[in-house]
């Protein structure tokens, strides 16, 4: 189990990405930076690209990660307007509260928090 904040982060990111591809998810891009905002993985299932913001706690004590999803809405539709993207779109939240102790990992997957049609 991960001992420091940033390896805690990268251990959810991975849970997160083997459960979304076992779901039927393609992972696009991962970690996807501009100056709105970041994104943790940028996937696709059917014709809907579905942004995924990963948060991995021991506890629930720093809050939940559904605080950040109008930066994640700007960050969105910079990444799609970046790739030129013209299918809809959708934003998910998977929380990952990782008990060190045990060594197991409870996952939440939140779907279509935000979800836009193509504007184009």
């Amino acid at each position: 189990m991960p001992t420091n904040k940033i390896q805690l982060g990268q251990f959810g990111e991975k849970i997160a990405a083997n459960y979304l591809t076992k779901k039927g998810y393609q992972i696009i891009a991962r970690n996807y930076h501009t100056r709105e905002g970041e994104i943790d993985l940028v996937c696709q299932k059917d014709e809907v690209i579905v942004f995924v913001e990963v948060k991995t706690r021991t506890s629930r004590r720093f809050g939940w990660p559904e605080e950040k999803l109008e930066k994640m809405a700007m960050t969105a539709e910079k990444y799609i307007e970046e790739n030129r993207i013209n299918s809809e779109w959708q934003i998910d939240i998977i929380s990952i509260i990782a008990n060190r102790t045990a060594k197991t990992a409870r996952i939440n997957h939140l779907k279509n928090i935000d979800s836009r049609p193509f504007n184009g």
